[in-house]
């Protein structure tokens, strides 16, 4: 009877948990950005507490965005042994990194989703920093991910590390010193900003840097490595994506974004399938999957792409001149692709943020624009990707202000909220909650 009775009650929580919504990578399910299902708040007070759920300090400095799982929700962070240490927000063009050579300490944090509460809080490393980072990066700028029964961290140069749930480290892995920054000069180290992916059985890593950029592959129980591919590629910082074709997962490709070419992958083995030249000398954005297609968009100084690539395709791929569609292009455009924030992809329209606060929605079936405006008339400077639920969009600026737009064909501001600190993170949905990390404290946001 108790076997039963301890048979029921499992069943009944794992019910629970698949029942929960979950948010387990850089913006959420295979990157899409998008959590529908609940109520989401349209306006909130930080100050006062006001639609706030709850609140919770995190130590240090870190970028990485808040992952969901079930009933946890997980953070990483770097602290620094100075104080002083944060983060340069703005619209500036400095190539000078950030050196902190003082002791730091790199953890994986577990929170209660319902509370904020901490559950654990496990130290991964502990050290000087092997590379500097940019102003406005850390030591802590890959977001986790999660399967469900494993969290995977990466914290570049120190090492790709793998917990269970209870925050068991289960391994650990070198990555090597992953030198990304600019490439015109490798003494101006900016740190890594891509989040390690879990495809099947295997956590995947995109590695752009200075010499010697890789793909790999790694085991999600044990850390062992599946494979590895070399990349001809200078230093990026965009997250892989995984396509799938509908009724054909054998068939699914690992997109990655680089400044050379976009390539598709096969996942299983490492092996590269195809490549389309023609992106920006720096790749930030992570591909994200539209109707049937990949969309691939990135932003550096004049070269603003934004393209539609279908799967499936063999070799190079890259549009002749003049030509805007191909075989395997549905469409394309010269123009409006961000730097650093990556697209969102709702209904029928493609979202896109630049860093001045200038929002652009596109027809996703053609890449027609239908409007763009600046959000608040005069925004600020952008980092955080936007993300989308209950019938709207959602634009945080660096200063930690949140700009609620109704998704659709017309520009509608439905309301403008202040965190209260620094925001570079892009934020997390999961049943109704916005979790938003800002630079000292994360903030779960609920509907009235």
């Amino acid at each position: 009877m108790r076997r039963l009775a301890l048979a029921l009650a499992l069943a009944a929580f794992g019910t629970a948990v698949s029942a929960q919504q979950n948010w387990p990578s850089f913006r959420g399910p295979n990157a899409s950005g998008v959590a529908d299902g609940k109520p989401t708040a349209v306006k909130w007070n930080a100050a006062t507490g006001e639609n706030v759920a709850w609140k919770a300090p995190v130590d240090g400095v870190a970028v990485s965005s808040p992952i969901v799982w079930g009933n946890r929700v997980f953070v990483s962070t770097a602290i620094s042994g100075d104080p002083k240490q944060g983060i340069r927000t703005g619209q500036y063009g400095d190539v000078e990194p950030i050196t902190d050579t003082s002791k730091h300490t790199w953890h994986l944090i577990a929170l209660d989703k319902a509370t904020g509460k901490v559950v654990w809080d496990r130290t991964a490393a502990e050290g000087i920093p092997k590379t500097k980072r940019h102003p406005k990066s850390s030591q802590a700028s890959a977001t986790p991910v999660t399967d469900g029964r494993h969290v995977v961290v990466s914290f570049g140069s120190e090492g790709l590390y793998g917990f269970d749930f209870e925050g068991k480290q289960l391994w650990k892995k070198d990555l090597g010193i992953l030198n990304s920054g600019w490439f015109f000069d490798p003494d101006y180290e900016w740190g890594i900003g891509s989040s390690p992916i879990i495809y099947k059985n295997m956590v995947i890593v995109q590695c752009d840097i200075q010499r010697g950029s890789f793909l790999a592959a790694f085991d999600t129980d044990t850390g062992k490595e599946v494979w590895r591919t070399q990349r001809d590629e200078i230093p990026s910082w965009s997250t892989p994506t995984i396509l799938e074709v509908t009724g054909t997962a054998d068939k699914a490709e690992l997109i990655t974004q680089a400044t050379t070419f976009t390539r598709g992958y096969d996942p299983m083995t490492g092996k590269e399938l195809w490549k389309y030249s023609g992106n920006s000398e720096i790749a930030i954005p992570t591909p994200i999957v539209g109707p049937g297609f990949v969309v691939i968009t990135n932003g550096y100084r004049g070269v603003q792409p934004i393209v539609a690539l279908k799967p499936g395709a063999t070799g190079d791929i890259t549009l002749k001149d003049n030509e805007t569609r191909n075989e395997f292009i549905v469409w394309s455009s010269k123009r409006g692709g961000p730097y650093i924030p990556t697209p969102v992809i709702y209904g029928d329209y493609l979202y896109v943020l630049q860093g001045n606060g200038a929002l652009a929605a596109y027809k996703i079936a053609s890449g027609e624009q239908v409007y763009q405006k600046r959000l608040g008339g005069a925004a600020g400077s952008f980092s955080a990707s936007p993300v989308a639920a209950d019938g709207k969009i959602y634009c945080t600026s660096e200063d930690g202000d949140v700009y609620v737009v109704k998704a659709g064909p017309e520009y509608q501001e439905l309301a403008k909220n202040s965190i209260g600190e620094v925001v570079m993170a892009s934020p997390a949905i999961s049943d109704g909650l916005i979790i938003f990390r800002g630079l000292k404290n994360v903030y779960a946001i609920k509907a009235p």
